[in-house]
């Protein structure tokens, strides 16, 4: 994958997609797939905004049984399928546990019977040949069971616990990094730090967009049969480039806020509600409270999530002292023994989603549930699409239904869609177990298990691309194989086949230094000398990459007194 922005301005494209997040780069993988001519820009680094705030579960839609909405189930149950099969080394199944209270909506008698009626929707969820992915059936605990598994949970009312299983991807800015990747290989044109500044139109058609070099200042034209924006928080603001009609589509948003902490659980994600009110007025049954989920992440907790209000800038997006209180203090709430303070914060996540309105009793966001495909023709702008998403699931869903749209657009039958079984990068996995402990057994010497571990985990079956990598740098020095050297070969990878432009996307996306905090001030050094020796920064370049990752998660904070 290489950055080459001769290419965007010298092609006129089938498709021109605005926006690296999950579902740009599943559009590009998907659009690429099925024979276009592609080209995406990112106006700062792939998955480096909304699609790197996520809890990292992949749902499998157990929460929809309270709307009775088993459309929107079944999409869920089909590509958290889809996901297991194309990307088994990055989505793995994770057992959570709900305790229940009382006999009404939140109790046993309740939760047993969603857990049957998930099972019998999602009775093909097993139907792959890898058992590493199959998923359980749920089953409902004693109260005893409960207060063994999670000690110190509230016991007034307990009556047991709801066990079923979900997934959870490994590295979730990985995952949209794949799907570039593959869309690379089948021929696409992708570049980060390529900001859109304007359309290109031939009177109401968009022809495609005037866009500006972040890292040069030079400016490109890229031309394209159709615009595809996925630009997330950004859509008003892309949408305000448009000359003559103006379209309809205004996007309300809400700033969504997840904690990395010290471990509360070690093996169980944890759903659990707090007494703050919370109402869905599309809901069977309000149950007057907030969900609160917790997983384990990385030897540490990912807890979420707390939604407010958002009608600033996408660009203006801050995480308050007041924000994080606000989850601790929730959390605290409904399970007191975490007894979780700021300082027990490592890092925070905040992104934005859409909302449609605002709860006329609390105040809180309403949130968008359904994703839109809006085609701009049918109001006087041929040429440009826009895709409003709202789970991180379903992604490649969305992205086969807007190619299929973009194909009847041009009055033409859309080809077939294989994207739900073709592998994407890294992906050319059978059996997950299988193939880990093979990796394990013919690991190089020198390489610790955990390392291999981790190679495998975050590259799959293209870890052997890094291994090449540390070989050739161990052949030039001479030097030890050790956890430094392996990071070596990781960074001269991200730059040379991943595009990382920055320290901070080496750190936080590339690789899983970052992911539940700022590492090791010696990691950083290492990192960015290796980056220094293959882009040529100088001395004073290497400080200020690392200064900018360690300011990375204390930019979002604004002190509220």
């Amino acid at each position: 994958m290489k950055r080459n922005l001769l290419n965007l301005t010298r092609n006129t494209y089938d498709l021109l997609i605005i926006g690296g997040g999950i579902y740009g780069a599943c559009i590009a993988w998907e659009a690429s797939l099925r024979g276009l001519s592609v080209a995406l820009v990112e106006k700062g680094d792939f998955a480096s905004a909304t699609s790197a705030n996520s809890l990292k579960t992949i749902h499998g839609g157990l929460r929809y049984l309270q709307n009775a909405d088993f459309r929107r189930m079944r999409e869920s149950i089909r590509e958290r399928r889809t996901l297991f099969r194309i990307a088994p080394h990055l989505i793995h199944p994770l057992p959570v546990l709900i305790p229940t209270y009382g006999h009404g909506m939140k109790g046993k008698e309740a939760l047993s019977l969603a857990l049957a009626v998930n099972d019998m929707i999602s009775c093909d969820r097993n139907q792959l040949d890898d058992p590493q992915k199959h998923i359980p059936n749920g089953r409902v605990i004693s109260a005893q069971d409960c207060q063994q598994l999670l000690p110190g949970i509230p016991d007034e009312g307990l009556t047991g616990g709801a066990l079923f299983y979900d997934a959870q991807v490994y590295n979730s800015e990985r995952l949209p990094l794949s799907f570039l990747q593959s869309a690379a290989q089948a021929g696409a044109d992708v570049a980060n730090y390529v900001e859109g500044v304007g359309f290109l139109q031939e009177g109401n058609c968009v022809t495609g967009i005037k866009a500006k070099d972040i890292l040069t200042g030079n400016h490109l034209d890229i031309r394209a049969k159709t615009v595809i924006n996925t630009s997330g928080p950004w859509m008003n603001q892309v949408l305000g480039w448009l000359q003559g009609e103006s379209p309809s589509v205004n996007v309300p948003l809400a700033k969504a806020v997840n904690l990395v902490t010290r471990p509360l659980f070690q093996t169980y994600a944890v759903g659990i509600s707090s007494t703050n009110s919370n109402s869905d007025p599309n809901a069977i049954v309000n149950k007057g409270s907030r969900f609160l989920f917790i997983a384990p992440w990385r030897g540490k907790s990912i807890i979420g999530t707390s939604y407010t209000i958002w009608d600033e800038k996408p660009d203006d997006l801050q995480v308050t002292t007041a924000d994080i209180q606000d989850l601790l203090d929730q959390i605290n709430q409904a399970y007191p023994p975490a007894n979780l303070k700021p300082e027990d914060v490592d890092f925070v996540h905040g992104g934005l989603l859409p909302r449609t309105g605002v709860d006329s009793h609390t105040g809180e966001p309403l949130l968008e549930k359904q994703y839109h495909i809006h085609n701009h023709a049918r109001e006087g702008l041929p040429g440009l699409l826009s895709i409003i998403g709202v789970k991180y699931t379903t992604a490649r869903d969305v992205a086969e239904k807007a190619v299929d749209q973009l194909f009847k657009s041009w009055g033409q039958q859309p080809p077939k869609s294989v994207s739900d079984i073709t592998p994407i990068y890294g992906g050319d996995i059978e059996r997950f177990d299988t193939f880990l402990q093979t990796a394990l057994t013919n690991s190089p010497d020198g390489l610790t298990e955990e390392t291999m571990r981790r190679l495998v985990y975050n590259y799959g079956s293209a870890y052997p691309d890094i291994l090449k990598s540390l070989e050739g740098n161990l052949h030039r020095q001479q030097a030890p194989v050790d956890e430094l050297a392996v990071l070596k070969a990781e960074v001269i990878h991200a730059v040379r086949a991943e595009m990382a432009q920055t320290l901070s996307d080496v750190i936080f996306r590339r690789t899983e230094l970052g992911s539940a905090g700022v590492p090791e001030p010696h990691i950083l050094k290492h990192c960015a000398e290796t980056m220094a020796t293959e882009l040529g920064w100088s001395l004073t370049r290497i400080e200020q990459e690392i200064q900018a990752v360690k300011e990375v998660n204390q930019h979002r904070f604004l002190t509220v007194v």
